[in-house]
């Protein structure tokens, strides 16, 4: 590139979901209303692990901590999307992108290897319940989960690092068609060369994409292999039980995520993309807590003990 005539960019324009001022009101309620029940039901989770003391198990204290990352992946796209909807210019500052991408990537990734962690959790459990408390104990609780958060936020620092650092952005290369700064984007509208930051953003994808997921299918295959050795069919319904609500988020996440950043960039789509960026940041985390709790038969009677009812109509 010839920086002569390189201008300094300084905001970014977020191109939104829609431009239809009508769509941007019906949508600003949709969402708010999503977003306000995320926080509600997984503020609700936190709580109600935190409070009742039979709950103090490894496989909760995960949960717990999935929720936390749920609350905060979801904010740090869904606020600022919000805001857009009434707002009448949708720009963001250069600092406000970095910091957007490096939580939203960050948060990301945690819960990648977060999930992961819950697979191993349920592996030991079902594989190996006479040893569980001492494998899975505090100690090895802690470790996990700051694994999780070191992994995923040394992504969300690599990715915002060579977004913002080595890319190259010029005065007509403001526009980011999407409603966030996804590092996708950015490499779109780029005016320089994107190869490196392609290169990147491949390699760590797929390494804590693929990673996570092979610790994860490695689990599920040795459970599955556990369970079919049960003589009693209640107990290979109660065994498989306890892992449905984890397979279904799995499936959720990790299904939109692969979808979306390890494919050819020549088959990115703003319009298809944004469709799948709705699904992972804001119905994904307001789904879980759901999946979780519904399908629990412990997370229902610790809220019952609270006065709460949280059993389908």
């Amino acid at each position: 590139m010839d920086y002569k005539n390189r201008t300094i960019v300084t905001e970014f324009i977020l191109a939104g979901l829609t431009e239809s001022s009508e769509l941007k009101s019906i949508l600003f309620v949709l969402f708010f209303i999503i977003y306000s029940l995320t926080v509600l039901e997984n503020t609700a989770l936190i709580a109600l692990i935190s409070c009742d003391a039979q709950l103090y198990t490894p496989m909760y204290v995960f949960l717990r901590q999935l929720s936390v990352i749920d609350i905060c992946y979801s904010s740090s796209v869904t606020i600022r999307m919000l805001m857009d909807f009434v707002s009448v210019k949708s720009s963001i500052s250069v600092p406000g992108c970095s910091l957007q991408m490096f939580f939203y990537a960050g948060f990301g990734g945690s819960e990648c290897f977060l999930l992961a962690a819950m697979s191993y959790d349920r592996y030991v459990a079902i594989c190996h319940p006479l040893t569980y408390l001492q494998i899975i104990n505090r100690k090895t609780v802690i470790i996990l989960l700051i694994l999780s958060h070191i992994g995923g936020f040394s992504n969300g620092l690599v990715q915002t690092s060579f977004s913002f650092f080595h890319l190259d952005f010029c005065e007509n290369s403001q526009a980011i068609h999407h409603f966030y700064c996804d590092v996708i984007a950015l490499i779109e509208i780029s005016c320089g060369d994107t190869r490196l930051n392609e290169m990147v953003l491949f390699s760590l994808v797929g390494f804590i994409g693929l990673s996570s997921l092979f610790v994860i299918l490695i689990s599920y295959f040795c459970i599955i292999i556990a369970v079919l050795r049960i003589h009693s069919s209640k107990g290979r319904k109660k065994a498989f039980s306890t892992c449905a609500s984890h397979l279904t988020v799995v499936t959720l996440f990790y299904g939109t995520i692969i979808f979306m950043y390890l494919r050819p960039l020549s088959a990115y789509s703003p319009e298809q993309d944004k469709v799948i960026a709705v699904f992972y940041t804001v119905i994904i985390p307001f789904l879980n807590p759901l999946i979780y709790s519904l399908r629990n038969r412990e997370v229902k009677n610790s809220a019952k003990k609270f006065g709460i009812s949280i059993e389908p109509k």
